[in-house]
């Protein structure tokens, strides 16, 4: 099994990393917080999940073991895929999402897509008192999200967060709603901070 990847990173978008490793380039899926994290970055290391299926091999990275270990603890609770832990990671950071289940917020992780409240309860009752996070994960600075909403402009970081939203699961009606209200509430937001408050609209 694969620990992590240490390499150059080739592409980067909410959803995907595409980082190259001995002349090999791995398409790897990431949450939010996971790209918010190498936003900017030309190389990296990152923590890997491997899950190998019938009709597919596929890679989850994680820019902190902490991450990765959450991820772990979210599919194992019945009812909680690979995608739907996804989603609930880009949704809240692992700081915020373990305090959300040390207190037993059913209605913050019903707020994600997939999520009932029976499968919020068991997230609650299986994961509350196992969640351990030792290292804090580094917020984007703020001078990095301005230079990137700068650069990219309104429209085509309203562009990356619909083709992000879309590759979540989202139809593409509902994404283009959703972010243009987001957008015309606040133009000069960062593409992670629009879809972060698009997955609890849509």
């Amino acid at each position: 099994m694969i620990e992590y990847l240490k390499g150059a990173i080739v592409s980067l978008t909410p959803t995907n990393l595409v980082i190259e490793c001995g002349g090999v380039g791995y398409d790897v899926n990431v949450s939010l917080t996971t790209y918010s994290a190498y936003q900017g970055k030309s190389e990296g290391l990152i923590w890997i999940t491997q899950l190998i299926r019938e009709d597919a091999h596929l890679l989850y990275g994680f820019s902190t073991k902490e991450e990765r270990t959450l991820f772990g603890q979210l599919t194992s609770v019945s009812g909680v895929g690979p995608t739907t832990a996804r989603l609930i990671l880009s949704s809240y950071g692992p700081q915020e999402l373990a305090a959300l289940i040390t207190m037993g917020q059913t209605d913050a992780l019903k707020a994600v897509k997939g999520i009932g409240l029976k499968t919020a309860q068991r997230i609650i009752v299986d994961l509350k008192g196992k969640i351990q996070l030792e290292t804090a994960v580094e917020d984007m600075p703020a001078a990095r999200t301005a230079a990137g909403t700068a650069a990219l402009g309104t429209l085509a970081i309203g562009e990356e967060a619909v083709s992000a939203l879309k590759m979540l699961g989202f139809a593409d009606p509902a994404v283009r709603k959703v972010v243009k209200s987001i957008l015309s509430g606040d133009s000069t937001l960062a593409v992670e901070d629009i879809i972060k408050r698009a997955l609890r609209m849509l």
